[in-house]
């Protein structure tokens, strides 16, 4: 090999063109793969955006296609007592009340009974988380039975929900208040029974209380009708909404047979149009009260006998006197 030759190498200008051959290749692979994950994003965004529109058409349209439901069987949002089968109540409660001996030996005096010829008429608004309802029920049960079973007084019931907020968030005085109505309106020959029950084994104030399913069970319990009918309206919470709407016409007032009482508290017990304010562990002291009223109310609408006319006494003729002789 000849001293002059040189070895077969690349000249400057072609390294220089394979550089930038090279970078436009490089160039170009991530201008792709910008435009791939842009179209990879956008597609990402659009079917999160479909899904979300999607989520709100369809809990929107499940809302307008619900509508309303309204319980039946009630008037002026509460359920009237008129009847009390067998089965309603136990047999300890719905019994007669006995006269309790007193310490000389005798017999206490019983409970007083409204014995006018004039209807009562109660409405007692309970919250079924409510403490003082829970006694209210338990003190007086056995005499609103009688009273009821006799005529002497019609007793509704106004299920309300004060206590919403004090069940951890499960909203339990709407829901029970929700699963009276449903009871009432599917079953209304068992609904005494279910509103005593769930008063008179109430859950704490502050726990979760009965659930759906639960409050279902309570329902069958007490010999339901229509057992599927009260299970679905007590799970698909039917009458939550008029739940909550009743209460607050309560508590704007104002309340049925009164001028002015609005809703205060739970239990609020008005008797014709009138709130008793007495204690509502004394069943002495409540029919007190209802027999005050009732007498109010009958002497106020008493018609006097009107006293009779004296009766014209029959006048008779004088006889003709005799003429002297002359």
């Amino acid at each position: 090999m000849s001293s002059d030759e040189t070895p077969n190498v690349p000249s400057t200008r072609n390294t220089r063109e394979a550089v930038r051959e090279k970078a436009q290749k490089v160039h170009a692979q991530q201008s792709r793969a910008r435009v791939m994950r842009r179209i990879i994003l956008g597609a990402i965004a659009i079917v999160a955006v479909g899904a979300i529109g999607t989520a709100i058409t369809l809990a929107v349209s499940a809302q307008v296609s619900k509508p309303q439901l309204n319980p039946g069987g009630m008037n002026d949002d509460g359920i009237l007592v008129s009847d009390i089968s067998a089965s309603a109540m136990s047999d300890d409660t719905a019994a007669a009340p006995s006269p309790e001996e007193t310490e000389a030996g005798g017999e206490a005096t019983p409970t007083p009974e409204p014995t006018t010829s004039s209807t009562v008429d109660i409405h007692i608004y309970v919250d079924y988380l409510s403490p003082d309802a829970g006694e209210f029920e338990r003190a007086n049960a056995r005499q609103l039975v009688n009273w009821i079973s006799e005529g002497a007084a019609t007793v509704t019931y106004h299920p309300v929900a004060l206590l919403t907020a004090s069940s951890n968030g499960t909203k339990y005085s709407l829901r029970s208040a929700a699963a009276a109505a449903c009871v009432a309106t599917h079953s209304p020959a068992q609904f005494y029974a279910f509103n005593h029950d769930l008063l008179d084994d109430q859950p704490e104030v502050n726990t979760d209380g009965f659930s759906d399913d639960e409050l279902a069970a309570i329902a069958g319990a007490v010999g339901s009708d229509n057992v599927k009918s009260v299970r679905s309206c007590i799970e698909d919470q039917d009458y939550v909404t008029w739940a909550k709407e009743a209460t607050s016409r309560a508590l704007e007032g104002p309340l049925v047979g009164s001028e002015d009482l609005v809703l205060t508290a739970a239990p609020m017990i008005v008797v014709n149009g009138e709130a008793y304010v007495g204690a509502l562990d004394d069943p002495s002291e409540f029919s007190q009260f209802v027999l005050t009223v009732a007498s109010d109310a009958y002497y106020a609408t008493e018609t006097p006998t009107p006293s009779p006319s004296p009766t014209p006494t029959e006048t008779t003729e004088p006889a003709p006197s005799e003429t002297p002789a002359s």
